[in-house]
């Protein structure tokens, strides 16, 4: 700490022209082109790399003098093998070294993941940083060697209580137990491979950002491999609050242009492959999504003339916890015609709505038949609007499907119905955004007999994802046999002219 060589070396990286500027700290802790290191032949931070730190560094000077200091979030999507691990480990080693006292968590879907590739990479770059002696290393945590800790204590008061960088997975089981890092020095949070991480995370997230500091910093680093989730609203309904990047491995200086090459040719350059992996693109949708983004984007306000002559279904999704909504899908033929939903009704004030509803429509345009879930109290909904005639039917979506070798249940195959009435080109929904994000969020797998699964609402709730009030009530509609179609591409091959159960539960 005394030595004239310490003095300067602090003096240095802890001066405002290096302080602020993470690209010049990158430049400066490094022996870049040095012979006989590691960094031989590396002249620096490639430019998409460079890009970001600059970015940060023009958010840290608007925030100088700030009395309401903006927190700082950076999305990056990504193919493979551009040097995202080396900036996360850059971001680490400066926010150590010249936010003193501050916190940084890095956090990742997995402990390999963390261990193995993440805070590998942290390692081999902290040894080759000039001032690597400032730091010891654990297997998840980075604090500052003794000497140096009793120096930030004794000389410059600094409390080192939560002066750290440490590695920690999230629970989804657990949520709240990732939560609780406060620190008035500067929060540094990574997420690598973000797009698995669910919103749940996310929310909690939020609660590391409390102080107001202006050193708070958020980054989340993935391949875009799901069209759904927190990671990838932050590039369409919530980019107002993220700064994005998307990068194609291609563009980026020193990657395996033959290996990419080799990865289109293989799968295909519209393959979800070819776009997660090469171009940092979001895929159309995921391979593990019921229902594609194409699909559904596609259809939004299309020019489909509607066929007067087809029956109208309603599908009545009953909600069963408070944060869940009650939806109303009034379908004919290949066009949805209305969309509504009743927040905050008890049993009885729901079938009244639903009265009125069937009431005030004339008589050509009310349904030939309204599609129930009975489970929970939906099988009370059905029981009193049976009771006033109206023409219901209630569907119990845990029951056996008409296609028994193929889907679990009927909830799995009236969704896959669904895909394939898009599928067929010639339908029309309208431009409502929870509709579109509803449809393209639940995810299938196979059980172990070979049948399609869809997860259930409770699974969706615990990836932070809303339950899909208005899509399950589109679902029902294809329950109906009075709304019956046929597509030449059917998933599974099934012929959905007839309907998907001829002994469905009728009530009335």
């Amino acid at each position: 700490m005394n030595s004239k060589y310490e003095k300067e070396l602090m003096a240095s990286i802890w001066s405002p022209e290096i302080k602020d500027s993470p690209l010049k700290f990158v430049n400066f802790i490094f022996e870049w082109d040095k012979p006989g290191t590691p960094l031989h032949n590396f002249k620096g931070p490639r430019a998409w790399q460079k890009k970001i730190l600059l970015d940060l560094e023009r958010a840290i000077a608007r925030n100088q003098g700030d009395i309401t200091p903006e927190m700082f979030r950076q999305a990056v999507a990504s193919g493979r093998g551009i040097g995202k691990s080396a900036l996360v480990s850059w971001l680490i080693l400066w926010m150590l070294s010249t936010r003193l006292g501050s916190t940084t968590i890095v956090t990742a879907n997995t402990e390999q993941q963390l261990r193995s590739r993440t805070w590998a990479e942290l390692g081999k770059w902290l040894t080759l940083a000039i001032n690597s002696h400032w730091f010891a290393k654990t297997a998840t945590t980075i604090r500052p060697a003794p000497w140096f800790d009793e120096a930030l204590r004794k000389d410059l008061k600094i409390d080192t209580g939560y002066y750290y960088a440490q590695a920690q997975l999230w629970s989804e089981e657990s949520p709240d137990a990732f939560a609780g890092v406060h620190s008035n020095y500067g929060i540094l949070l990574i997420m690598d491979e973000a797009s698995g991480i669910p919103g749940s995370i996310y929310s909690v997230s939020e609660g590391f950002f409390t102080e107001p500091t202006p050193d708070r910093f958020w980054f989340a680093f993935s391949n875009p491999r799901r069209n759904s989730g927190p990671f990838y609203e932050s590039f369409h309904s919530a980019k107002s609050y993220w700064n994005t990047e998307q990068i194609d491995s291609r563009t980026v200086e020193g990657t395996d242009k033959e290996l990419f090459n080799k990865m289109l040719e293989q799968y295909g350059e519209e393959s979800s492959v070819a776009r997660v992996e090469v171009m940092g693109e979001f895929p159309r949708f995921d391979d593990d999504t019921v229902i594609g983004m194409d699909l559904i984007r596609s259809a939004i306000d299309r020019d489909v003339a509607l066929t007067g002559s087809e029956p109208i279904v309603w599908g009545l999704d009953v909600a069963r916890q408070g944060s869940d909504q009650s939806a109303l899908c009034i379908r004919q033929g290949n066009h949805i015609l209305e969309i509504r939903t009743y927040n905050s009704m008890d049993l009885m004030q729901l079938c009244g709505a639903i009265k009125n509803k069937y009431d005030d429509e004339q008589t050509n345009n009310r349904p030939q038949e309204i599609l129930i879930d009975v489970i929970g109290i939906g099988a009370g909904v059905v029981d009193r609007l049976a009771e006033q005639n109206l023409p219901v039917r209630g569907i119990n979506v845990a029951e056996s499907p008409a296609s028994r070798k193929n889907y679990l249940n009927l909830r799995a195959e009236l969704w896959f119905a669904v895909r394939d009435w898009l599928a067929g080109r010639d339908v029309r929904i309208p431009n409502d955004d929870g509709l579109v994000t509803e449809l393209a969020s639940p995810i299938y797998k196979y059980t172990s007999t070979g049948k399609i699964k869809i997860e259930s609402k409770e699974e969706m709730r615990k990836r932070g994802i809303k339950s899909p009030d208005k899509a399950d009530a589109l679902a029902l509609t294809m329950g109906s046999s009075a709304a019956a179609f046929s597509v030449k591409d059917s998933f599974m091959g099934y012929n959905f002219k007839k309907p998907l159960k001829s002994k469905i539960y009728r009530v009335g």
